[in-house]
């Protein structure tokens, strides 16, 4: 009994401190045999933790400044972005702005021109008409007096003058006219042609140059070309817009080489103006059957004599075949043919 009572203390006391041993035990590896506990082990576990978690924690803070540390770079990469959006958007306003200038502009400017053109069109318009109006009232009076003539050459000369009245066609040429006619209408001829070219210049406020071939035939050709010359020059200059140069036929030959100045169709030295020619034909009169045509071939048949013929003076050796075929292109663009009248009134006609 004593025994059994001692062991059974022993055990109480014993028990304690084994199940503290048992339960430490069994949170620690199993150490080999004839290791001995040293009190130290939990110290330098614990430090460990301490130091596995310092670890974590330095880890997590670098983790988080690293995180810290992207923002402004970030931040820094967006403002570029917004500054260039800005800058965008007031070019876009700017861009704007001056395209809405610039329609107010071009809308102001159109108002402004379509109105000035539309004014000064009708200003062009009332003149141009006036003008008209002039030239056909005297060109009827002149058909009224001279009632023997053929109705083409009132219509065609009309027609051909009127286009250098109307403002509104730009003259790329003058207008060249040629009337002809046998000896016994070359009184007829004259007035008519003067006539006519007084109805286009009265028309315009303008006189008429008028040269007469019958005056400068025994003169040098080169003086006769060089008067020509100067007196259309000069009168053109000064406002006149037709010239009626008589008899024709008789200018030297050579003097005649200055129409091309003057009657060439894109060269010409002027082209808002007319030149009335006459020729008087050899024969006693001129058949009224005869076409346009036919007359045309007469007239140039008969310069053809006139100009290159070797019984001419001197003073037309300066022309030839090449010369009178370039210069007869140029003044027969309009060839009309002028009849005898009756009862035609001596005054007022020379």
């Amino acid at each position: 009994c004593p025994l059994t009572g001692s062991s059974s203390i022993n055990f109480l006391q014993e028990n304690p401190i084994k199940e503290k041993a048992k339960a430490y035990d069994s949170n620690e590896p199993e150490k080999p045999a004839g290791h001995q506990p040293s009190i130290y082990t939990p110290l330098k576990e614990r430090k460990a933790d301490f130091l596995e978690k310092n670890q974590e924690r330095h880890s997590i803070a670098s983790q988080s400044r690293s995180k810290f540390q992207d923002l402004p770079s970030t931040g820094k990469q967006s403002q570029p972005l917004a500054k260039k959006d800005g800058e965008s958007q007031r070019r876009f306003h700017k861009c704007w702005t001056l395209l809405l200038v610039l329609l107010i502009c071009i809308s102001f400017l159109y108002v402004l021109w379509s109105g000035i053109p539309s004014f000064l069109d009708e200003t062009l318009s009332s003149r141009d008409t006036q003008i008209l109006q002039e030239f056909r009232a005297r060109m009827k009076k002149l058909k009224n007096t001279y009632q023997s003539q053929d109705p083409r050459l009132w219509k065609r000369t009309r027609v051909l003058l009127e286009k250098h009245l109307n403002a509104s066609h730009l003259n790329l040429e003058p207008a060249i006219l040629l009337f002809t006619a046998g000896q016994e209408a070359e009184k007829v001829l004259r007035c008519l042609s003067n006539e006519i070219a007084d109805a286009f210049a009265f028309s315009q406020n303008a006189t008429t140059i008028k040269i007469n071939g019958a005056d400068k035939t025994i003169l040098d050709s080169d003086v006769v070309k060089l008067e020509v010359d100067d007196e259309l020059s000069s009168g053109f200059r000064e406002g006149k817009k037709v010239a009626v140069v008589h008899r024709f036929e008789l200018l030297p030959a050579g003097s005649t080489l200055i129409f091309y100045k003057y009657c060439d169709h894109e060269n010409a030295a002027f082209k808002d103006v007319a030149l009335l020619l006459t020729v008087l034909l050899d024969e006693q009169s001129l058949r009224k059957s005869l076409t346009v045509q036919e007359v045309e071939e007469k007239v140039r048949d008969f310069l053809w004599e006139k100009f290159t013929s070797s019984d001419v003076p001197r003073s037309y050796n300066s022309m030839d075949t090449d010369k009178l075929s370039g210069l007869w292109s140029r003044i027969s663009h309009l060839v009309l043919p002028v009849w005898p009248e009756k009862g035609l009134p001596v005054e007022g006609c020379t």
